[in-house]
C-alpha cells in the first residue's frame, strides 16, 4: 500500500508473513525479539520505507529492509516484494545446519513414551 505513510510494526510483520498471526508479531516485539538499530522496539512503532529490522522467529533470525508498506496480508509471492532479506550468509548456513541435523520429524529412540510394540511387550511381561 504505497499511499499510506504510517503503519504499525506488528501489522507490517504479520502482513509480510514473518509471523502467522498479528498477536504473535506483537508478542515478539514485547519480548524483545524485534530490533531496530540494535534496540528492542514496541509493536506500535511506526514503520517507514528504508528501515532495517532484526527479527528473531522460531524458525530463523531475519534481517530485513523495508521496501514498501503493506497493510493487508497477501499471498507469499506478493508479500516478498515489500521487503529485502539482508540476512548474513553465515546465519543462513547455521539455520540450514540446525534444520537438517536436529529436526527429522521422528522422536529419538528410547526417549519419551513407549511405542505400541514396546507397550505390548511391557503388558506381556507384567501379565506373566
Amino acid at each position: 500500500m504505497e499511499g499510506k505513510e504510517k503503519l504499525r510494526l506488528d501489522k507490517y510483520l504479520w502482513a509480510i508473513r514473518l509471523f502467522k498471526t498479528r498477536s504473535q508479531a506483537g508478542d515478539a516485539c514485547d519480548k524483545g525479539r524485534v530490533k531496530y538499530n540494535g534496540d528492542a522496539c514496541k509493536a506500535s512503532k511506526q514503520v517507514s520505507i528504508g528501515d532495517e529490522y532484526e527479527v528473531k522467529t522460531e524458525a530463523k533470525r531475519w534481517r530485513i529492509k523495508v521496501t514498501g508498506l503493506l497493510e493487508k496480508r497477501v499471498q507469499y509471492s506478493e508479500a516478498i516484494k515489500y521487503y529485502i532479506d539482508i540476512t548474513p550468509a553465515e546465519e543462513l548456513e547455521r539455520v540450514q545446519f540446525i534444520a537438517s541435523s536436529f529436526h527429522t520429524g521422528k522422536r529419538l529412540s528410547k526417549v519419551g513414551r513407549p511405542t505400541k510394540k514396546e507397550r505390548r511387550d511391557l503388558d506381556g511381561f507384567m501379565e506373566d
